[in-house]
This record gives C-alpha cells, sequence and structure tokens, in this order.
C-alpha cells in the first residue's frame, strides 16, 4: 500500500493551490481527501493539481484537477503555473509541457519568475462550451439575473477555456455586485449542462479589464486563470479591447495574450506557502518539519 504523498501549499495571486506529488503512484487523490483538504482552514484550496507520471510520449507530467467539492476540473492556468514553479524548481528546468483531461498545456517560466502558460484554443460553438440551447452567436447569449425590466446582470458573453464560462459586462465597480449570492444560482443554471464559471468584467482601460470570479466547484476565489483568459478573448472579440489585455483580479495581476495562432496565454507569479504529505485517500495531512506557515 502506498504511503502519505508529499503535497505544497501554494497560491497564483490568491487563488489557492494543493500541488500534490503523485509520481510513481498508482493510486489518485480521492473526492474524499479533497473535501477533508477544503475544509481545512490551513489546507484550504480551489484546486488540487495532482501532478503524475506522463502517459503521453512528448509530455512531462499527466495532471489531474480537483475541484474544493471534489468534483474534476478540466483546466486551471494559475494551478498550472503552480505546478511549474514547483518543477523548476526541482529539476532546474524551466518549460514544460503537461496532459490534462482537457489537452496539451505548454509553460514557461522566465528569467523574472513570471510563468506563462499556453492555455490553448478558445471555444465559442455552443455545443462545445456547452450550452444546453443553441445560440448562433455567443458573444451575447440571453442570460439574466433581476427584474425583467431592469436586470441587475445581463448578456453574458459564453466562452470554453476547456471549462466553461460566462462573461457578465458591467460598467460599475465589480464589488458592487452581490457575487456570492448570483454565483450559485448561475453556476448552476439549467443553461449550463455542466454547470460555469460566472466572471463580472469592467472595462477599466484601453486594454485592462478588472473581474471577480465565482468558480465552479469552489466558489468565490481571489484568482481564476481560465476566467481570465475567457475574458480577455471575450472583450476581444466583443470589441471592447485588443488581444493583449492586462487584467486585475482581487489576488493581483494577470496578463493574456490571444495570439494570431488562436492560442490563449496566461501570465502572472505562483508563490509557495508551506510543504507537507497527505493521505490521498483521506485527506489526513501533516505539516513538513521547519516548513514556514
Amino acid at each position: 500500500m502506498a504511503g502519505p504523498a508529499p503535497f505544497a501549499k501554494m497560491n497564483g495571486i490568491g487563488n489557492e493551490i494543493i500541488v500534490a506529488d503523485m509520481r510513481g503512484r498508482a493510486d489518485r487523490v480521492s473526492p474524499r481527501a479533497a473535501l477533508t483538504l477544503a475544509a481545512d482552514a490551513a489546507t484550504h484550496f480551489d484546486q488540487i493539481m495532482a501532478i503524475h507520471d506522463a502517459r503521453t510520449p512528448g509530455t512531462d507530467n499527466f495532471i489531474e484537477i480537483l475541484n474544493a467539492d471534489g468534483s474534476s476540473a478540466q483546466a486551471c492556468g494559475n494551478g498550472t503555473r503552480c505546478v511549474v514553479q514547483a518543477l523548476a524548481a526541482e529539476t532546474g528546468k524551466g518549460i514544460f509541457t503537461f496532459e490534462t483531461v482537457a489537452g496539451i498545456l505548454n509553460a514557461r517560466q522566465h528569467e523574472d519568475g513570471l510563468i506563462s502558460v499556453d492555455m490553448g484554443k478558445p471555444r465559442f460553438g455552443w455545443q462545445e462550451i456547452p450550452l444546453a440551447e443553441e445560440f448562433r452567436d455567443t458573444r451575447m447569449i440571453e442570460l439574466q439575473v433581476g427584474p425583467i425590466d431592469a436586470p441587475v446582470l445581463h448578456s453574458p458573453s459564453a466562452v470554453s477555456m476547456g471549462n466553461p464560462h460566462a462573461i457578465f459586462w458591467v460598467d460599475r465597480d465589480v464589488w458592487s455586485y452581490e457575487l456570492d449570492r448570483f454565483g450559485p444560482l448561475l453556476e448552476n443554471h439549467p443553461l449550463f449542462p455542466e454547470r460555469a464559471n460566472i466572471t463580472i468584467a469592467q472595462v477599466t482601460g484601453p486594454d485592462h479589464l478588472t473581474i471577480r470570479t465565482w468558480e465552479r466547484g469552489a466558489g468565490l476565489t481571489r484568482a481564476c486563470g481560465s476566467a481570465a483568459c475567457a475574458a480577455a478573448v471575450a472583450a476581444a472579440r466583443t470589441r471592447r479591447t485588443g488581444c493583449s489585455v492586462a487584467l486585475t483580479a482581487p489576488g493581483g495581476p494577470l496578463h493574456v495574450e490571444w495570439r494570431d495562432d488562436d492560442h490563449v496565454v496566461l501570465t502572472g507569479a505562483a508563490e509557495w506557502e508551506f510543504s507537507g504529505t497527505f493521505d490521498p485517500a483521506t485527506g489526513a495531512w501533516q505539516r513538513d518539519a521547519g516548513s514556514a506557515a
């Protein structure tokens, strides 16, 4: 029977991440373990990034992603940056290729410590996102919160970045909206058969967005990398900004570039907090001796 697995508690501009080292093991992090770790204030997380041995030639590792509610996630840009920082510190490498259920991700750590992740190509077709009903133009879909004649939020852009996103465009400060109240309702709206990440976005400059996100399976988060990518792409697609966008999330700054080859590149920081070991079946854990909080 396999023993405890090493983990690092990290964050990507406030997006709370556990990087679990599952290399050389046949077991996986269980939903029970995820729920246990999420319930502990010290190890609470938005996503677990479980690093497994590579499954496909030409890749460094397979990354399995779990949300705080124990469900699976397809993509996590901020978590991928944390994985890169952890592996770069261990191996001395600066360039990585990962496989996830959403596809292949390429990532690079720059000399200044910032990390870029190629999040792949956005998808705009209603069946690809997916949506439960047909919308020929997903730059603006029919969905609103509040009275029909004076909605609080309405007409979001819909995008898939490997996972479904709805971006509501607002003119007022993003903090003036009760995302903690609207988020769970919208995440689980029948229009989203796989649930959705819900973002409120305000254009605050020619190529700058301020965003807040209710993350599918995690709730309110200080940052969500795939949501930043979805918001930037949707802003460019609706001619609100260009294709290179700076974003401010509650946890800090990110940069997204929607390149000419249709790939979306997310750049930002990652931060180590402490390390320990845990039981992938139960979530029981202990901090490494001398590991700072």
